[in-house]
Formats: C-alpha cells, structure tokens, sequence
C-alpha cells in the first residue's frame, strides 16, 4: 500500500508548482481531510528537523517550496540578483485587485484616477495578477483577480489574512485604501515581499 504523505511529498516536489487539494485527494483516492493533515504533518515534521523545503498552504492548494531562512544561500548559489520592491504604483494597483476582486481595469482606473493599463499588464506578467473571465457586458472587459503567487509572496495562506480593509461605503474610501496599501507596503520593506521586477514607468 502506498504511503500517503510520501506520495504527497512526491506530487509537489515533482510539480514545482501549487496542486489542488481536491486534485491529491483525487489521485490518491482519500478525502481531503487526511490531505490536509498528511500535509500538515510533514510541515511540522519539515519545521521540527529544520529541512530545507517547507509546504505552503495557498487557499485551497498545496506547494512545495525552500525553507525562507536558506533564501540568502540560494539567490548566491543561483547567482540570483536581489529583486526590487515594487512601486507605489504596482503597490496601488495590485491593492485594489486584492480587496475588490475581480475587478476590470476601468474600475482600476476609477479608483487610482489614472491609466493603469501598463501596470495591471505588468502585475499579470510577473503572475501576481490574472484574467479570471469577462463581463457579459458592451466591449466584454476583462476582470482580474490575485493568484497563488500572490499568496506566495504575501507570506499568507489565504486572501482572509490579508490586513482588514475598513467600510468603503461611507465617503474616506481614499484614506481606507491607502492605509490598506501601507500595510502592504510595510510587509513588502519587512522582507517578505520579493517581487521579480516591477518598475514604474510613464508616470502609471
């Protein structure tokens, strides 16, 4: 009989990418439940023996990754440079499709005031942003929401640890915004944020 958290250990190491959870209970004909906690275990087992890999938990998904302690020795063995921050304007942007995804492009302009088209299309190269469908409206818009590697980055599991975003609807939704982005922005000097390059151009 196959064991389970080695198959598990297996799957995600070979995929280099997230795998649903629904997807390894699947395959390995249990139910979710012992999934998650195969999953857990290893974690801790991971943790405890102070390995090289951790298993991050991304919504309802699973992915193998490094140890966030070895980031240093691996960027040098790689001869990786070190990533820059994000602008304010990527800060903003990706912001808005956190909070209030998915969202068209048109309504990111509405709230940043400006043309955001050139960084809602880099935000979507760098994988930290997405097209999730299309409005079944005039001109069938594209709608955007947050992906894994945005998780990823945030150092979190789930959109809900996300900082809170006060009531929008009573008139200081500006000011709520931008707290929202400084807190993001905080994370982002606090290390955890390393994004490949997003730079801001044009003024966007």
């Amino acid at each position: 009989m196959i064991d389970i958290s080695s198959a598990i250990e297996a799957i995600l190491f070979a995929a280099g990418e997230s795998i649903p959870v629904a997807r390894l209970s699947l395959v390995l004909g249990v139910d979710e439940k012992e999934i998650n906690l195969r999953a857990n275990e290893l974690q801790e087992k991971y943790s405890r023996e102070q390995r090289g890999m951790r298993i991050l938990r991304l919504e309802d998904r699973l992915q193998m990754c490094s140890a966030p302690e070895f980031a240093p020795l691996i960027t040098k063995a790689l001869e990786q440079r070190k990533p820059p921050m994000l602008s304010q304007a990527a800060l903003e942007t990706l912001a808005i499709v956190a909070y209030f995804q998915p969202v068209t492009r048109a309504y990111i302009d509405q709230v940043r005031g400006v043309d955001s088209s050139y960084t809602v299309g880099m935000l979507a190269e760098r994988g930290l942003i997405e097209v999730c469908g299309k409005l079944d409206v005039p001109g069938r818009p594209s709608v955007f929401r947050t992906t894994d590697v945005f998780l990823r980055t945030m150092g979190i599991s789930e959109l809900s640890q996300l900082p809170p975003l006060p009531d929008m609807t009573n008139g200081e939704g500006v000011e709520k915004l931008q707290n929202a982005i400084d807190e993001i922005q905080n994370a982002a000097v606090s290390g955890q944020m390393r994004i490949s390059e997003v730079t801001e151009e044009n003024g966007e």
